[in-house]
C-alpha cells in the first residue's frame, strides 16, 4: 500500500478530509491535478499584487471554518457590515444596524428601499436566525426572489440591494437560487464578519496543508482512472490504498465515478468574471463592497482589497477588483465596457488604471436551484472502498466544503479503524515548524 487513504483533490474538502484522517492516526496521500493546492481558492502574485482567483471572501461565522482554521494566524481583515450601493448616480451606504446602530437614521432615509422594507429586513433577520441549520434546510422552499416578494419586499429593494448583493454571492443575477441557501447566507452575514486573510484567500488552503505534518500532498498528479482501492495517474504510475476519497470538482468527480459504476455527480454550475486593475489611488475609501444598484451595466460589484490589507498591493498603489456575471466575456471587449461604465462612477482616474488580470471561471459555483437538501446529511460513501466529498454535492460555500471533507474523513476513519473517529473541535494552533510534504512531479 502507498497510503492508508488516497484523497483525490487538494481543494478545501480534500484538505479537510486529509486533516481529519491525520487526526485519527491514518496516513493520507493527497493527489492534486493542478500546479497548486486550494481548488478554486487560489491567490496569485503579479507585479507585487495579490490576486485572488475571482471574488472570494471568508464568513467568520462558518462553524467548520471556526473548527478547522486558526483565524489569528490568517490575520483576517473584515469588510464594513453592509455595502455601498450605486443608485441614481450616487453611492449610498447600506448598513447592518444591529452592528452599526448609529447608522439607523441614515438607513431610514436611504433610497435603496422603502421604510417598510427596512422593517421587513429586521423580520427577515429574525427568521433567518431561528432554529439550527438542519431546521433551516428543512423549511418550505422556493426561489429566493419569489421568497422575498412573498415576504413583502418592494421591487426597489430587491433590484437595488438584494439582487446585486446576493447575486455576487451566488453568481445568479435573477436570484433563482433556493430560499434555503439564501437564508443560510443571510445568517452568515448576520452572525459573523465578511473577511479577507491579510495575505490573500490562498492562505486558507495553505494553513490546512501546513497541518498535514505526516501527509504528502502531490501536485501536478492527474488521476486518469480508478479501480478498487487503486488509482492510475496520467503518468502511468499506479498507487494503492485501503480507501479512496474523490474530493474534486463536479465534472472531474463525474468522470471518475463513471469508471467505478457509481451514480454520477452533479456538474452544472454558474460562471463569473473578475477583472483586476492597478490604480494610483483608491476610487473609494474604507473596507467597502460596492454594488451596482442601477439595474443595468456589466459591473455587478467592485472592491479594493488593498483597502482591507496593504499586502494586496505594492506601496503607493491600489488594487481594484471588478466582478461581472458569466464567464463568456472577451477580456479586451469587457475591459473597454468596464472602463466606460466606471468612468461614469469615478471620473477620469479610471483611464489611468492598468489591467492586471482577467479571471474567467465557468464553473465558479454549483447551481443552487431548488431543491437544496440539508448539506450536513448528504451521503458520501458510494462503495466499500470509495467515498466522495465536496460542496458541489450539496450547497456551495467554504462552510460546506470543509464540512463535507471533515465528515468524509471521519467516516473513512470509522470504517478503517472500527471505532468512533476523532474530529477537531477548535481552530488549529500550528507550531512554526509544522508543514506538509508538498511534492511536484
Amino acid at each position: 500500500m502507498n497510503a492508508d487513504v488516497i484523497v483525490i483533490g487538494a481543494g478545501l474538502a480534500g484538505l479537510a478530509c486529509a486533516s481529519t484522517l491525520r487526526d485519527n492516526g491514518l496516513e493520507p496521500l493527497v493527489l492534486e491535478a493542478s500546479d497548486g493546492i486550494g481548488g478554486r481558492i487560489r491567490t496569485d502574485q503579479r507585479q507585487g499584487f495579490l490576486l485572488d482567483r475571482g471574488f472570494q471572501v471568508l464568513q467568520t461565522w462558518y462553524p467548520d471554518a471556526r473548527r478547522l482554521l486558526d483565524y489569528d494566524r490568517l490575520d483576517l481583515r473584515p469588510f464594513y457590515p453592509g455595502a455601498l450601493v450605486r443608485v441614481g448616480g450616487r453611492l449610498r451606504r447600506v448598513s447592518d444596524v444591529w452592528r452599526r446602530p448609529l447608522r439607523l437614521p441614515e438607513m431610514l432615509v436611504s433610497p435603496v428601499g422603502t421604510l417598510a422594507d427596512k422593517l421587513r429586513l429586521l423580520r427577515l433577520r429574525h427568521r433567518c436566525l431561528r432554529g439550527d441549520l438542519e431546521a433551516l434546510y428543512n423549511r418550505p422552499e422556493t426561489e429566493a426572489c419569489a421568497y422575498l416578494r412573498t415576504l413583502g419586499f418592494s421591487a426597489r429593494i430587491i433590484d437595488r440591494f438584494f439582487k446585486p448583493f446576493f447575486s455576487g454571492v451566488f453568481f445568479d443575477p435573477e436570484l433563482a437560487v433556493s430560499s434555503r441557501a439564501f437564508e443560510f447566507v443571510f445568517r452568515a452575514f448576520a452572525l459573523g464578519d465578511t473577511s479577507l486573510p491579510a495575505r490573500g484567500m490562498g492562505e486558507i488552503p495553505a494553513q490546512l496543508a501546513a497541518a498535514l505534518t505526516r501527509a504528502k500532498v502531490r501536485t501536478g498528479c492527474r488521476v486518469e482512472s480508478i479501480t478498487e482501492r487503486a488509482v492510475t495517474l496520467a503518468s502511468g504510475e499506479r498507487l494503492r490504498a485501503r480507501a479512496l476519497v474523490i474530493a474534486t470538482s463536479g465534472p472531474a468527480a463525474a468522470r471518475l465515478l463513471d469508471q467505478s459504476g457509481s451514480p454520477p455527480a452533479t456538474t452544472a454550475g454558474r460562471g463569473t468574471t473578475c477583472v483586476y486593475f492597478a490604480a494610483a489611488r483608491a476610487p473609494i475609501e474604507g473596507p467597502y463592497l460596492v454594488l451596482n444598484g442601477e439595474g443595468h451595466g456589466h459591473v455587478n460589484s467592485l472592491l479594493c482589497p488593498s483597502n482591507l490589507s496593504g499586502h494586496y498591493a505594492p506601496a503607493g498603489q491600489t488594487l481594484v477588483s471588478v466582478n461581472c456575471h458569466g464567464a463568456e466575456h472577451n477580456p479586451d471587449t469587457l475591459e473597454t465596457i468596464l472602463r466606460r461604465e466606471l468612468a461614469s462612477w469615478f471620473g477620469d482616474q479610471v483611464r489611468g488604471w492598468e489591467r492586471l488580470a482577467v479571471y474567467r471561471i465557468p464553473q465558479a459555483l454549483p447551481l443552487q436551484t431548488p431543491p437544496v437538501p440539508y448539506p450536513g446529511g448528504a451521503g458520501q460513501r458510494v462503495a466499500d472502498w470509495l467515498w466522495v466529498c465536496g460542496e458541489y454535492r450539496s450547497a456551495p460555500s467554504i462552510q460546506w466544503a470543509l464540512h463535507s471533507g471533515r465528515r468524509a474523513g471521519a467516516d473513512v476513519a470509522r470504517s478503517l479503524l472500527g471505532r468512533v473517529a476523532a474530529q477537531s473541535t477548535a481552530g488549529l494552533r500550528l507550531p512554526a515548524s509544522s508543514g506538509s510534504v508538498v511534492q511536484k512531479p
